[in-house]
Order: structure tokens, then sequence, then C-alpha cells
């Protein structure tokens, strides 16, 4: 497949939280028993799925606005990003097309981390991902979004990401479905009410759960 980056095949087991550093958050899902949820097949390489063109925003040029319920609007460029804390995630991922690649290292800025800085008003209950992808959003629930598992990463495995998975920076939401975490972050509006983003318009599930399957509505 294009853009498979064979480095990242990976070899035996899925890897596991146990012996991992103590700064890494581990997302509560790697600790089931059974790790990959209904409807879903283990694979061991990381494929790009992408429906249309694959944007290539340079560092210099990417911008990141933060707005909407917040105290304090935010718009960082890439390198005032790049200077706030950092934190490694422990996670699983499952694509609604049925695959799931287990045990995935990303890095980044903890979604709390922005949360704190932005100061989010109380009545926020739902955000909504923007994304340099023609306009692409996708609407999350407030609860789901600011848990300590969540953050907007640049590295995957120990390497920058690439942009066919959504570089130079993208959401990872790591416990609902993967079209969740927005590739090619461009902003991220809180409201107090629900705004279907471009796929759930078109019938994907509002929420996402992969362990309800929550896919399409029906």
């Amino acid at each position: 497949m294009a853009g498979l980056e064979p480095e990242k095949y990976q070899v035996g087991e899925p890897p596991v939280a146990r012996g991992l550093p103590a700064d890494v958050i581990v997302s509560p899902d790697t600790l089931r028993d059974e790790r990959i949820p209904p409807g879903q097949t283990r694979i061991r390489k990381w494929p790009v799925l992408q429906y249309g063109r694959i944007p290539e925003i340079a560092r210099d040029k990417w911008r990141l606005q933060i707005r909407g319920l917040v105290e304090r609007p935010l718009n960082f460029t890439w390198d005032e990003y790049q200077k706030l804390p950092r934190v490694k995630v422990f996670a699983d991922f499952h694509c609604v097309t049925t695959w799931s690649r287990l045990g995935n290292l990303w890095e980044g800025v903890a979604v709390q981390t922005l949360i704190d800085m932005a100061g989010v008003k109380p009545e926020a209950r739902f955000v909504v991902a923007g994304a340099y992808d023609d306009g692409w959003t996708t609407n999350l629930p407030y609860a789901d979004f600011a848990q300590p598992d969540c953050l907007l990463c640049d590295s995957h495995d120990g390497q920058p990401l690439t942009f066919e998975h959504g570089g130079p920076v993208r959401l990872m939401i790591p416990r609902l479905y993967a079209w969740k975490s927005a590739k090619w972050l461009r902003s991220m509006t809180f409201l107090d009410h629900d705004e279907r983003g471009l796929w759930e318009q078109m019938g994907y599930h509002d929420h996402g759960d992969p362990w309800r399957e929550e896919r399409m509505w029906r």
C-alpha cells in the first residue's frame, strides 16, 4: 500500500504496557484482557487510509487555533507549540474499517495542557476538531476529549508523524474510533451543543465507541 512505512511493521506479540518508563501515560484499554474490540482484526502494519488528497503543511505555515467557550482564545505557531510541555501515551488504535494496531507510542502535547491554558468554560460540552483537509471536521463529547490519554501528537513510535498519517500534528483520542482523531489538526472549538462533523453528517456515529461498535447510525 502506498505510504506504508516498513519500519513500523510489528513482529511477534503486540506491545504491552509492562516495562514502559514511568513517565508514559498508559491508555486504559491497553490493560484489557482482550484488547481487540468486536468486529476488529489486529494488523501488524500501519496502513494509510484517506479519502481525497493528503495535505502537506509546511511547519512554518502550520497554525493551531483554540476558540469557542474559552476564557483565552489561543493561536500557536509550530515553534510555539514545540515549547509546550510534552507527554508520551501508550495506546491502541482502532480504525472503523475493522483493523486495529495495538501498542502505539504517541508523543506530543496533552489535551489537558491546552484546556488549562485556554481556560475552557464550564458550559463547554462538545469539541469540534477542524483540519487542513479541505475543511474536514469531527465532533467529540468534551468528556471523551478531556481524558488523560488524549493528546495532540506529532510523533509515533519515536518518529515524526508523516503527512500520510496526519502530520505535522493530529489529534489522538485512543478510546474512540480513529476517525475521531482528526489528522492535519488546524483548530479546536469548544461548544455548549453538538455539531456533527463531515463524516457524522453522512451517517457515521456521533460518538464512535469501538467497544460498542458505534460505526454508523442505525
